[in-house]
């Protein structure tokens, strides 16, 4: 007979990168996963997995059964859920994931905030390089940029322009671009993220009074990166240090450039924004727990300077 312990070994594989980190989300040893994966592969009379020296991988009924498993645990909390007691405490775990710098600064404090409002609740709060789409077991996810195919619903947290920026004493040396096609002549740092195309950027002039407007100047602009990084605060911290321009979202930039170690150029000029979105799934998927999340983040955001 399948047991829940079952289910929840085979859902840890499916969200976890190794055998290793499926047993530390478990509480178990890994020697001591491998012997229950093999009496649930004896259970059912099928190789769930396949295993070599350095990592284990589900074959295609393992992930099959893997994803039911999965659906089916959320039933069961889904269940547990409904049964609440009528002061409608919430209870459980909520699992959101949200990328490192961003998380760090302004979600994990939030987050801080909503666990004391629910001290019933299990807060596990991962973060990530490319929370979406490796959304793994998240119940919600706090992603920054657009999302297209998603299968979840967006809802948008906070606008988030990006800002061209750097150091004063890189423009001392290299000149101030006035126009977009000035940047062509600079050193520019790129972030490498999403799969995205981070060497085009594209650009339009600031929305001003219409006597000084400009109608539909838009550029887009193909840069040559001078230094590449997949993390946003190293790309910072080299335009601190003079090495070049950068693209940054204004959550991130604004700190350094009230210190004055960035300054923002082509302030006339916008480039493509970065909004801060919350992914969740759609509301026949959706847990108490993650419709209580909702409101506050939106709260919250709502209330932000």
């Amino acid at each position: 007979m399948i047991q829940i312990e079952d289910m929840q070994l085979a859902a840890a594989l499916l969200r976890e990168p190794s055998l290793s980190a499926a047993a530390r989300s478990l509480d178990v040893t890994p020697p001591a996963l491998s012997m229950r994966l093999r009496k649930l592969e004896a259970t059912l009379g099928l190789s769930l997995a396949t295993r070599t020296a350095r990592r284990l991988s589900l074959t295609a009924e393992g992930e099959r059964f893997a994803r039911e498993a999965a659906a089916l645990l959320g039933q069961i909390e889904g269940l547990r859920e409904s049964m609440q007691r009528d002061d409608r405490r919430l209870t459980g775990t909520l699992r959101i994931a949200a990328p490192f710098g961003y998380g760090r600064q302004y979600v994990a404090p939030m987050l801080a905030r909503f666990a004391r409002l629910h001290p019933g609740l299990r807060i596990q709060f991962d973060l990530r390089e490319t929370p979406w789409p490796d959304r793994h077991d998240a119940d919600a996810i706090i992603h920054i940029g657009t999302v297209r195919d998603s299968s979840w619903i967006a809802r948008t947290l906070s606008a988030n322009a990006r800002w061209l920026c750097a150091s004063p004493e890189y423009l001392r040396a290299r000149g101030t671009p006035r126009v977009p096609r000035d940047v062509m002549a600079h050193d520019c740092i790129v972030i490498r993220e999403n799969d995205e195309d981070v060497t085009l950027w594209h650009v339009r002039r600031a929305a001003r009074p219409k006597a000084l407007r400009r109608a539909g100047a838009r550029e887009t602009l193909r840069i040559a990166p001078a230094f590449v990084t997949n993390d946003g605060s190293v790309a910072r911290h080299w335009a601190e240090q003079g090495m070049g321009l950068v693209l940054r979202s204004e959550w991130d930039a604004a700190d350094a450039i009230a210190r004055g170690s960035l300054v923002r150029v082509l302030k006339d000029w916008e480039f493509d924004s970065a909004p801060v979105v919350l992914l969740v799934p759609t509301r026949k998927g959706r847990t108490a727990r993650v419709q209580a999340l909702i409101e506050f983040l939106e709260a919250s955001f709502g209330n932000s300077p």
